[in-house]
């Protein structure tokens, strides 16, 4: 008997035993096993799919759960939304009756808002925690009812948050233990800084601040962390700014073919079972474009700001569910939104702002899908092109010409899939002759529908004022377009377009490279005079030749100098030396940079000669006296290096396309 007692001990505790090791193994696995979340939390974030923390995830989560402040910046689709969640729902736990707000996430955007709550759903499925959601374009009433329930979790605008504040006397925030800003630079750059200063005004010293964001500056983090409580920042994927299975395609194009590539684009080139969301300018665009297509018998869903805010859940819903596979939006969907399945990125209007297309881009390739992105590029964007990869530090390459592929088109494919596979950007023209027969098509439809020709010159308008609002790129950038190479039909297109379609593209480039030796007039002049006709036509070669005598050899030198781009050659051109005629009194004609016309400009720059030669002397003293002091005693730096915020900038580039501005923002423009 003692022995069988011995024995299920032994067992047991084999049991017992392997039971440890195995929490042990988990513990250490990185998985959510480590973080102790509570059994409910897990079985939530079990049935929502996630197996293995995401590296913001990883980073971020148990520093929130063990309350310190979080600034967190990571790229887009990386999970920084489970990232202040999962830890909300943990600290939280359970429903307190009488407890108030205890947690208030601030979203820039309504689609964000709502996309935030549906996860916040998913997420505390198996607690009794309740949420209110607090956004512009739904009732009053109804929020006001969710509120009377006293939820613990809200999920708002700004704008409406400030509104229901104001309007309800009972109404406090200071039980509110857990504040996140997500998407944090558009929060502070789109016009809502009175709103956040009063929000903050009203929250609780004690209570536990998050900032996400894909696209934080860094003067604007370190100028948020001043504010909060010994703040733990976490940046992750600086070099990668975009995701790494993302595939980028720019085409160059007129602005009015964009028309004709997108629907040729949409046809031709994109499956049908592929969801593709395309970016317009404004809202104008988002309208002609969704009736463009159908009229082309594709059915498409649409998203702007101005749109009611019903239709818009119903157009997004029906965009999730794959009854419609097309989605013409403008940025107000560029922030946070998740489309579990999308496969494509159209950007028909290119973004002014590097910021801008990392988030556009951002809604494909997300947990661990491919995607791609296309971008049309017109000459009018190429400032803008340059701007957006010296901010992604990725190298450009202009496509080979027509020639060229037609001389050898395997080497030539050779050499773009290894640029390619460096990381280099290749950038190419659509086929020519495949634009002119789809753009045909579109003029007829135009002509021949009365909406869209009303809307077409709607759209005119709003890009007027949407071109006065945009910023202007770099003036380094606008200097470098004018270096950049033609570039040749894009490397997508080679396998498509056959041998003759091609010669006949090299052939139509060669032409618009063509430039006669003679003018229309003299054209006209020399034939009259073949004929032996008199007339004013026949005397304009004569003029021309005039003409021609007089400037052809300074065209020319300035030609020589473009070519070479020698600047001293033009600055020894400009420098025309003064012989010395004569010998005037006062003794000025001694110096031989004066003309014995020229004795008072000779005297005003004796004055600056010895100017200068006194500033000389003082800077040298005044080194002099650095020096010696230095060597005595240490000089001691006023800053203080913990809340110092540095003017200037680690990375140039990167700051620049990072920039936060009240009139940059996707949403603070009323023509989106």
């Amino acid at each position: 008997m003692v022995d069988a007692e011995n024995s299920g001990f032994l067992v047991s505790s084999k049991a017992e035993l392997k039971r440890k090791q195995k929490q042990k193994k988990k513990a250490k696995s990185g998985g959510f096993e480590s973080l102790g979340l509570s059994p409910n939390v897990f079985r939530a974030v079990k049935r929502k799919g996630y197996r293995v923390p995401t590296p913001i995830q990883r980073k971020t989560m148990p520093l929130i759960l063990h309350g310190a402040d979080v600034v967190a910046m990571a790229r887009t689709g990386s999970g920084k939304t489970a990232a202040f969640l999962i830890p909300m729902i943990e600290k939280l736990k359970q429903h307190v009756p009488q407890g108030g707000v205890r947690a208030l996430i601030l979203s820039p955007t309504r689609d964000l808002a709502l996309q935030t709550l549906k996860f916040t759903t998913e997420l505390g499925r198996y607690t009794d925690l309740r949420t209110s959601l607090l956004v512009g374009g739904d009732s009053m009433e109804s929020q006001f009812a969710e509120l009377a329930q006293n939820p613990d979790v809200i999920i708002a605008t700004p704008g409406r948050l400030m509104h229901h504040l104001t309007e309800v006397d009972d109404m406090s925030l200071r039980t509110v233990e857990y504040v996140v800003f997500d998407e944090a630079d558009a929060l502070f750059g789109m016009g809502f800084a009175e709103q956040l200063h009063k929000i903050l005004a009203q929250l609780s010293e004690n209570r536990q601040t998050l900032l996400f964001s894909a696209t934080l500056p860094s003067v604007l983090a370190d100028f948020v962390k001043a504010g909060l409580r010994d703040p733990q920042m976490v940046r992750l994927d600086v070099e990668s700014r975009i995701p790494p299975d993302l595939k980028l395609v720019f085409f160059t194009m007129r602005p009015e073919e964009k028309y004709a590539a997108l629907v040729y684009l949409i046809r031709e080139q994109i499956s049908s079972d592929e969801q593709t969301m395309i970016f317009a300018s404004t809202r104008h665009h988002v309208e002609f474009l969704k009736l463009l297509f159908e009229l082309e018998g594709v059915e498409s869903s649409i998203s702007y700001s101005d749109m009611d805010q019903d239709a818009r859940k119903i157009n997004i819903s029906k965009f999730r569910s794959r009854r419609t596979m097309l989605l013409f939006v403008t940025d107000v969907a560029a922030r946070g939104i998740d489309i579990p399945f999308l496969d494509n990125v159209i950007i028909w209007d290119f973004p002014p702002s590097p910021k801008i297309f990392v988030h556009r881009v951002g809604r494909v390739a997300r947990a661990g899908r491919t995607g791609t992105a296309y971008s049309f590029v017109t000459s009018e964007d190429m400032a803008y092109f340059l701007d957006l990869h010296l901010f992604l530090s990725k190298p450009i390459r202009a496509a080979p010409t027509e020639e060229e592929v037609l001389k050898d088109s395997k080497g030539v494919v050779a050499k773009i899939n290894e640029a390619i596979s460096d990381g280099v950007t290749v950038y190419g023209r659509f086929p020519q002759t495949v634009l002119d027969l789809v753009q045909d098509k579109i003029r007829e439809m135009i002509d021949l529908s009365a909406d869209l020709s009303a809307q077409l010159k709607v759209c005119a308008n709003a890009y007027e004022k949407y071109a006065e609002v945009k910023p202007l790129p770099s003036k380094a950038s606008i200097r470098r377009v004018k270096d950049l190479p033609r570039e040749g039909l894009h490397p997508m297109f080679i396998n498509v377009i056959g041998v003759n379609e091609l010669t006949a593209l090299a052939f139509s480039e060669r032409l618009k490279s063509f430039r006669p030796k003679q003018t229309v007039l003299e054209a006209e002049g020399e034939a009259a005079k073949s004929k032996h006709l008199q007339g004013p036509s026949s005397q304009w070669v004569d003029v021309m030749k005039r003409k021609r005598a007089v400037h052809e050899q300074i065209i020319n030198k300035v030609h020589e100098q473009r070519s070479s781009g020698d600047r001293t050659k033009e600055v020894e051109h400009e420098i025309i030396p003064v012989k010395a005629k004569g010998r005037r009194a006062g003794g000025l004609g001694h110096n031989p940079l004066c003309h014995h016309d020229d004795w008072y400009s000779a005297g005003i720059l004796s004055c600056l000669y010895g100017a200068l030669g006194l500033m000389i002397l003082f800077f040298l003293l005044y080194l002099f006296v650095l020096e010696t002091s230095g060597s005595k005693r240490k000089a001691k730096s006023f800053r203080d290096e913990e809340y110092f915020i540095s003017p200037v900038p680690m990375n140039q580039h990167l700051e620049a396309g990072l920039s936060v501005r009240a009139d940059q923002g996707f949403g603070s423009n009323r023509y989106y």
